[in-house]
C-alpha cells in the first residue's frame, strides 16, 4: 500500500496559519480553558470535603470510636494528660469514619489536601501535634469554581478561600455509665481498669467486690460497656 503525500497550494497554506493564529490569539485574550493553574489558583472545594483532620482536645472524651471505627488502623490512642488520638497518614484512606462517628465533634474535617511530609516517620501526627493547625504556606490569590449553565465554565474570583471549615459543635445527649443488670456482674474489675478518667472504683462489701461509679467523673465514653463480657453496664441519660 502506498501512501500519497497530500500536496497544498500556498494559498490553503496562509488560511491554515491564519486560523491556527487566531485560535492562539483568542485564547490569549478570552481564554476558555477549564484548567486551574495551581498553585497560583486554588479550586473552591465544599465545606464537608475529607481533607487534613483537625482536632479539639476539649470536646474529647476518650471514647476511643475513632480508633475502632478506622478501617485503615490509622488512628492510634495516646497518653497526653488523657487518652486522645493520633493519625498516621501513611495508612490513612481519608475516609472520614472517625469524623462523621466523632459523638462530640472533637475531630473535625478541613479543606487542606496539599500536604508534604519529608519522610514516613513525619506522617504520624501525634496528640500535640493535632491540637494545633498546621503552618499553611500558599500561593494562591485566586479561587476557582466550575460551574454548569449550558456548558461547563470556570469562574474565576479574586479571594481567598479559608481552609480551616468552621463547624458547629454538636448538641450532646449527656450519658453516664449505670450497672443496669448488677446481678449479672463477676467483679472482674475490667470496667475499672478501661475506665480512662478513673471514674470506677472497686470496693469489697461482705466478701463481695463492688463496683462504684463516680458520675460526675464519668464522661459517657461507653468504654466500660463495651468492655463488660456480661451485659452489667449500660449507659443512661445524665438527669438534668
Amino acid at each position: 500500500m502506498k501512501v500519497e503525500k497530500v500536496e497544498f497550494d500556498a494559498l490553503s497554506r496562509i488560511i491554515g496559519h491564519l486560523n491556527a493564529i487566531s485560535v492562539g490569539v483568542k485564547q490569549a485574550i478570552k481564554p476558555e480553558r477549564i484548567t486551574t493553574e495551581y498553585p497560583r489558583e486554588r479550586r473552591k472545594l465544599p465545606d464537608n470535603f475529607r481533607g487534613l483532620i483537625l482536632f479539639e482536645k476539649d470536646r474529647c472524651i476518650s471514647c476511643f470510636r475513632c480508633a475502632f471505627i478506622c478501617p485503615a488502623n490509622a488512628i492510634q490512642m495516646e497518653l497526653y494528660d488523657n487518652y486522645y488520638p493520633s493519625i498516621d497518614y501513611s495508612k490513612c484512606i481519608f475516609c472520614h469514619f472517625c469524623v462523621d462517628s466523632c459523638p462530640t465533634t472533637a475531630l473535625k474535617q478541613t479543606k487542606i489536601h496539599d500536604v508534604a511530609f519529608k519522610d514516613l516517620d513525619e506522617m504520624v501526627v501525634h496528640t500535640d501535634e493535632m491540637i494545633n493547625p498546621p503552618e499553611l504556606l500558599r500561593e494562591d490569590k485566586i479561587t476557582v469554581e466550575y460551574k454548569i449553565n449550558g456548558k461547563l465554565v470556570l469562574e474565576r474570583k479574586r479571594e481567598v478561600e479559608d481552609l480551616i471549615v468552621d463547624v458547629i459543635p454538636v448538641k450532646r445527649i449527656e450519658y453516664h455509665s449505670a450497672c443496669v443488670n448488677p446481678q449479672n456482674c463477676l467483679g472482674d474489675a475490667l470496667c475499672a481498669l478501661i475506665c480512662p478518667t478513673n471514674a470506677i472504683t472497686v470496693v469489697e462489701e461482705e466478701g463481695r467486690r463492688i463496683m462504684k461509679i463516680d458520675t460526675a467523673k464519668c464522661t459517657g465514653c461507653g468504654l466500660c460497656v463495651r468492655e463488660c463480657p456480661t451485659k452489667t453496664l449500660g449507659l443512661v441519660r445524665r438527669e438534668g
